[in-house]
């Protein structure tokens, strides 16, 4: 496996993939990675020559007062795990790297980045939306794979993809979960043994809206009553959003017959958690 730092090495690497004629899937991560980026890599492996994992906590997807300084970072371990699961390349750039000096452009799509997580945390999705638009510049991959989990950010980039014509197709993997339910994520790492039980709540919830929907109840207003009912159970978790909206637009629907994205952000202690489901 060949980890590399700089624009300049990846953009050779993938010249003499391309005169090969390989096709290339990339797996954009921000590290201290668990399962669920792992299960990432084994889709990407399954259905691509070559398979390219980038690592970077990228700064601007990050509010003032959130945990940039603090985000977990295990290089060491993150590497050896992407060798075991099979990947062929890791990218590690620096800050200056991704973000030359004087860079001033940035990518937002407008609309949909408002909206959800986008709504309560300003700016997070433009961040998301300029460096993952700038791995897709540097690799030009064939396939990009992203996790269930973060729904909302598919949504921006699948709509980014469109906009802006990348020749990139977007796979989203089955969010990976604990044996207790708990959607795995880098940020558990933050809990506590109580705060983690107390988060079971938000996977809680979830089911408790999937088995409405599957006993014939389509109205969402019910729906997300009967859901902040289970987080009451729970009352040290401050609830952030809990919505039932369009997968490709994050906009609220009224009833859920046509399919639906039911999404919750919460507060466990100081940990931000979000988890959904697609009903």
């Amino acid at each position: 496996m060949l980890v590399v730092q700089t624009v300049a090495e990846v953009r050779n690497e993938c010249k003499r993939l391309r005169a090969g004629g390989k096709t290339l899937g990339l797996v954009p991560t921000m590290g201290a990675l668990h399962e669920g980026h792992i299960s990432l890599v084994r889709m990407a492996r399954a259905s691509c020559d070559f398979v390219a994992v980038s690592i970077f906590v990228n700064p601007t997807q990050f509010g003032p007062k959130e945990d940039f300084t603090k985000y977990p970072r295990n290089l060491e371990r993150d590497c050896q795990i992407l060798e075991q699961a099979g990947a062929d390349l890791v990218f590690v750039p620096s800050v200056e790297e991704m973000y030359p000096a004087g860079a001033t452009t940035i990518v937002e799509v407008t609309g949909l980045s408002d909206r959800l997580d986008g709504a309560s945390r300003p700016g997070h999705f433009r961040g998301v939306a300029t460096v993952v638009s700038k791995l897709f510049h540097i690799f030009t991959p064939d396939r990009a794979f992203f996790g269930q989990k973060d729904a909302a950010q598919v949504a921006v980039l699948r709509k980014m993809v469109r906009d802006l014509l990348f020749g990139v197709q977007i796979e989203v993997c089955p969010t990976v979960r604990e044996a207790d339910g708990l959607a795995m994520s880098s940020r558990n790492a933050y809990l506590s043994a109580e705060q983690r039980r107390q988060a079971l709540v938000l996977s809680r919830a979830l089911r408790t809206i999937e088995g409405l929907v599957r006993q014939g109840e389509k109205d969402s207003g019910k729906l997300t009553a009967a859901a902040l009912r289970v987080f009451g159970e729970e009352p040290a978790v401050e609830v952030e959003f809990c919505r039932i909206v369009d997968p490709s637009t994050l906009e609220d629907v009224a009833d859920v017959r046509h399919g639906a994205l039911v999404a919750v952000a919460a507060r466990v202690g100081s940990t931000r958690l979000i988890d959904n489901v697609l009903v």
